[in-house]
């Protein structure tokens, strides 16, 4: 039986295992197409843009903007009751493709659309790491 009290980890799909792998490395990395070089997420078997099956996992900059988001303060899983609340938010980053991240490493108050982030990674049990996102300038120091 698993510790209520511990954060539920990911169970990569086929189509997400190598975004998975990547983040364990601390890498931010998401599928581009070779046909139109075009990048999405989340994985798929093919281009959602020109329904290409060729495509390659390719490092991004992780950097991107806060598009929309919501501040979580009722506590819906006992092992997230210490982090309430928190920022559950839709990043857009810098090469188009939108992720449901957190944000992190800034009051949820703080927090605003269109606030550039930077991706972190939260390792946060042994062989998972999760991107998540902080506040650019806070990145830099």
């Amino acid at each position: 039986m698993r510790d209520p009290n511990k954060k539920p980890a990911p169970h990569p799909s086929p189509e997400s295992a190598h975004y998975w792998q990547a983040a364990r490395e601390h890498r931010l990395e998401i599928p581009r197409c070779n046909a139109c070089q075009k990048f999405w997420f989340p994985p798929s078997q093919s281009c959602p843009h020109c329904l290409a099956a060729d495509f390659s996992w390719s490092p991004v900059s992780g950097r991107g903007k806060v598009f929309s988001f919501v501040t979580y303060h009722r506590v819906y899983h006992p092992a997230f009751a210490k982090d309430v609340p928190y920022v559950v938010a839709l990043v857009e980053l810098e090469e188009g493709p939108r992720l449901l991240t957190n944000i992190v490493g800034v009051a949820p108050d703080a927090v605003t659309c269109d606030m550039p982030v930077q991706v972190t990674f939260d390792d946060y049990e042994e062989g998972v790491s999760v991107p998540k996102f902080m506040p650019r300038n806070a990145a830099a120091e």
